[in-house]
């Protein structure tokens, strides 16, 4: 694909994507900006939610697992939709209750200021690492296709690419994020399917011809039961899927920003069951992608780079189907990648800016200007994250996400259940302390697993456990009741 065409597919989805911002972020005013004031439509965020669990490193990753994993990722987006269920029925209702702009905000009303400070800064941490990882393979893509032959630096691709979220997420934070997210998921799906349309094409199957190969391959396999030790192992991958995304969707300030930005608690529950069964579908769609392009080189004897990433990207944008199928990537990327950035960026400002400056007791006009210098500082951190990612990247994009999670987030789960199972009091100023150990304990646990549970390799369950030691360690905490009667009449 020729640099120009790539970089004039970017600008016109940009400006476009720009112009949905303006229009319905430019009156926001601070609530609008962390809650959308509440006034979303429910199916309005159904539809955005699709497209915002869906972010570069899906795009591109997801049909590059095809070949070592077969289809077991399914497993884990089964376990998606159970995780779903708990938020929509366990977490919304309490976050709805107490009226929250940060969720983190629970955290220090239920145990103290240590403990929302943990919370806090175990968020800002992952979400920006994670945010940083997923946006890194747009920025590198870019690289790859218009920057490097134009022979700028990778720096300066960074800071370009960076800067065209910060401007489009400017005026109106969670206000503008579910309009633009409504267009990345219809830009998505659409090039989603088209691509298998047009692949298929190429193959010279029928819609029957492509069913047949589906499910007469090896790599369209789903359920795996039969070897525990497996890293694919159904249990393994099935409770790993609903306690990430309790943890990466019910408990991070991105994806609650959404859902908190709708009427009522009822429209909210309805929005995140419709989103999350259309998830399952289209996630299917990227395997079944994968699984052509694996097919396609296969018949016609195309060597296929090592990295599983690289598949779609290398067979989309060379010689090898119509263009019109380069063009469908890369708008899919595009719209996959600064949909997701921009919405971590929003709640990376929302966090930092309520959970840990304070802003919350800070009057209008001087939270509007603290929220507008810290929306530029996350812009700053993100882009030196890119770069640095460039330098180490050195595993698969989604495996290091959904890794960084099962350690970071672990600790937040850990809090939130143990907060929510019982009404015990702790002494709060030790909290980070457990928040450290938890994580570091399931390293050691990870890397001599094989070694002393003879053969055993944990896989995204990592952040069971971590949840687990977290709520060991708030239990060793726990308050004697007479300290918390005392407590209570003070």
């Amino acid at each position: 694909m020729s640099p120009y065409l790539v970089l004039g597919l970017t600008l016109g989805y940009f400006l476009l994507m720009f112009a949905i911002s303006y229009r319905s972020g430019r009156q926001a005013d601070n609530a609008g900006f962390f809650i959308g004031n509440r006034q979303n439509s429910w199916y309005m965020v159904a539809i955005a939610m699709i497209g915002s669990s869906i972010s570069g490193v899906t795009y591109v990753s997801v049909p590059g697992m095809v070949a070592g994993s077969s289809f077991a990722y399914l497993q884990m987006v089964l376990g998606f939709i159970l995780g779903q269920m708990v938020i929509a029925f366990v977490l919304l209702p309490l976050f709805y209750k107490l009226n929250l702009f940060s969720i983190y905000e629970y955290l220090d009303e239920r145990f103290g200021i240590s403990s929302y400070h943990t919370g806090a800064w175990f968020f800002f941490i992952s979400k920006m690492l994670g945010a940083s990882v997923r946006f890194f393979l747009m920025v590198l893509t870019m690289q790859l296709l218009v920057f490097g032959p134009l022979g700028v630096p990778f720096y300066v691709n960074a800071l370009i690419s960076v800067g065209l979220v910060w401007v489009y997420t400017f005026f109106g934070g969670v206000k503008s994020i579910v309009s633009t997210d409504v267009l990345k998921t219809l830009s998505l799906v659409l090039s989603l399917v088209l691509s298998i349309y047009f692949i298929t094409k190429s193959l010279g199957y029928d819609f029957s011809g492509l069913v047949g190969t589906v499910k007469g391959s090896d790599m369209s396999r789903v359920f795996f039961f039969d070897d525990v030790n497996d890293r694919r192992f159904f249990w393994k991958q099935f409770l790993a899927g609903a306690f990430t995304i309790i943890a990466t969707s019910g408990l991070d300030q991105d994806m609650m920003q959404r859902n908190l930005s709708v009427k009522s608690l009822k429209e909210s529950q309805k929005n995140m069951m419709v989103s999350i069964i259309f998830q399952f579908f289209v996630i299917a769609l990227f395997l079944i992608l994968g699984l052509l392009l694996y097919v396609y080189a296969d018949q016609f004897g195309i060597t296929l780079p090592e990295n599983g990433d690289n598949v779609f990207p290398f067979l989309a944008t060379g010689d090898f189907f119509p263009m019109v199928v380069g063009i469908l990537f890369f708008i899919g990327l595009i719209s996959a990648s600064y949909s997701a950035a921009g919405s971590a960026l929003t709640a990376l400002t929302t966090s930092f800016t309520i959970d840990i400056l304070g802003g919350k007791s800070h009057e209008e006009k001087k939270l509007t200007k603290t929220r507008r210098m810290v929306h530029l500082a996350m812009a700053a951190a993100m882009t030196l994250c890119i770069i640095g990612f460039n330098a180490i990247n050195n595993t698969s994009v989604i495996d290091a996400v959904y890794i960084l999670s099962s350690y970071t987030y672990g600790p937040i789960l850990g809090m939130f259940a143990f907060g929510m199972i019982t009404k015990r009091r702790v002494y709060d100023r030790w909290v980070p302390l457990v928040a450290i150990l938890s994580p570091l304990l399931c390293y050691v646990l990870d890397k001599n697993s094989e070694a002393w549970f003879g053969g055993y390799q944990f896989s995204y369950e990592i952040l069971i456990l971590n949840a687990l030691f977290t709520m060991i360690g708030l239990t060793l905490l726990m308050k004697p009741k007479s300290a918390e009667q005392e407590t209570a009449k003070a």
